[in-house]
């Protein structure tokens, strides 16, 4: 039986300010407010909010037979709780009916899989506490940035404990294979791997409202008609895209939620159910390995990573952030962190690509690339010597980190002790209520007082006086 895995990506660009050489050093803070709460505020209202109702209303009236998976990265979560805290409620109550499933990715939505094996576990780590803490379910499934994915990616994701990995099913990866098929990692074979169907999630997401497109316009029918159609043993069909495809990308006017809400009843006449990604991979078996020597992703027709690292530019950004990327771990200073999972955000080093794109690039404040690479270097300038004044630049990272320890050691040795001698105080206390209470006990009880004898009864004066006249 065909079954689709229907998942949407749910991410927001933290806008950095223009930020100029001479700031370096006098201004620590880099990022545009108004342009943020702008922004989020509007593909909350016109993407996020009615694609989720009609996402909700579907499962409201399938039941159990409409499913559906989320993502969100960390920086998204962050924005999402200061200006659009409805969306975060709406995905709560969606979660409440057991049909949603929420994925792990990288907190920052960076590149750090690309760069630095241990800021990428902490990245993961940490969005997938938060997720827990939102919706009360740790994540078994990773899908990382943009569908990043390779060899290597995948054996560190298995070690990390992961059952299963989205990633595109890129032409230059499959060959003649079909990505309708469970796959697993050649170097982690308990990984499974859900493949992308390009076509078909484009479709959705790309091409819906193009007028001038061959498959204008799109029903219901016809697509599932088309999932229908595909040989019987390609059992499993992986439309992956960004929410705001649905609102954004696909303007509301084009009816987009309307052949959105036709889908279930028209899946269910043709025999075909919907999956979350855990309920594929406990479900299927893989049927072969997937070599992936080459990193791919999802983004322009090459598939791969250039368009964030494919020129100078972006190279010398890059290296230059993640040069500070073990002893920033080391250090650990909360102000810092939080402006590192902002900078790592793979749109900073989109904004700088030369490469021409099928998809539409706003750049926001920047002219150009050159003035993106501009920009962000000046920030990263003053954010690394921020990094390197938390310590001496002459201690090494190594050596740091051995200062680091023993200073935890110590703060954790002090804790120990203040615990222990709060402990000792109360048992102090209980032997000192004990004896007093033994003390009590053993003192003798008082003697009971003498009672008093009765006056002699002195002799009556008359009768004797009587007794002396007879």
């Amino acid at each position: 039986m065909k079954t689709i895995c229907l998942y949407f990506e749910i991410h927001q660009i933290i806008h950095l300010k223009r930020y100029r050489f001479f700031d370096i050093g006098t201004d620590h803070y880099y990022y545009d407010d108004y342009e943020n709460e702008r922004s989020i505020s509007d593909i909350a209202e016109r993407s996020y909010m009615p694609a989720l109702n009609a996402l909700h209303d579907m499962i409201n009236e399938h039941g159990k037979y409409f499913k559906v998976a989320f993502s969100l990265s960390g920086t998204g979560i962050e924005q999402l709780e200061m200006h659009a805290p409805q969306v975060l409620e709406k995905l709560q109550a969606m979660n409440e009916t057991g049909c949603v499933e929420f994925l792990a990715e990288p907190y920052s939505h960076g590149l750090s899989s690309l760069a630095n094996p241990d800021s990428f576990a902490v990245d993961v780590k940490k969005q997938c506490a938060k997720i827990e803490e939102l919706f009360g379910k740790k994540p078994t499934v990773l899908r990382n940035s943009s569908l990043i994915y390779s060899d290597d990616i995948g054996a560190q994701v298995a070690s990390m404990g992961f059952k299963g990995m989205l990633t595109e099913g890129a032409k230059h990866v499959l060959g003649w294979k079909s990505p309708h098929y469970v796959y697993h990692c050649n170097l982690a074979p308990n990984l499974k791997l859900l493949l992308r169907d390009i076509e078909l999630s484009d479709d959705i997401s790309l091409r819906f409202n193009n007028s001038e497109w061959d498959g204008y316009p799109l029903f219901a029918d016809a697509y599932i008609d088309r999932i229908a159609r595909l040989p019987e043993e390609e059992q499993i069909v992986n439309i992956f895209m960004e929410l705001s495809a649905l609102g954004i990308a696909q303007p509301l006017s084009s009816n987009i939620l309307d052949f959105l809400k036709a889908l279930p009843a028209q899946a269910k006449a043709k025999g075909i159910t919907f999956s979350t990604p855990t309920e594929i991979c406990k479900a299927c078996k893989s049927v072969s390995q997937l070599d992936v020597p080459d990193t791919l992703s999802w983004v322009d027709e090459e598939r791969d990573v250039s368009c964030w690292l494919g020129n100078a530019m972006q190279r010398e950004a890059f290296n230059k952030l993640y040069s500070v990327a073990d002893r920033l771990r080391i250090a650990n200073d909360p102000r810092i962190n939080q402006d590192w999972d902002y900078l790592q955000a793979s749109n900073n080093f989109r904004f700088m690509t030369t490469k021409p794109s099928n998809v539409g690039l706003d750049r926001g404040i920047y002219s150009g690339p050159f003035d993106a690479f501009t920009n962000y270097m000046n920030i990263l300038g003053d954010f690394i010597n921020r990094v390197n004044a938390l310590y001496p630049l002459d201690i090494d990272n190594d050596e740091l980190e051995g200062l680091l320890t023993t200073i935890k050691n110590q703060g954790d040795e002090i804790e120990m002790k203040d615990k222990e001698i709060t402990r000792l105080k109360a048992k102090l206390e209980k032997l000192e209520g004990c004896k007093g209470k033994a003390a009590k006990a053993e003192k003798p009880a008082a003697k009971p007082k003498a009672a008093k004898k009765p006056a002699a009864k002195k002799p009556a004066a008359k009768k004797a006086e009587t007794k002396a006249e007879a």
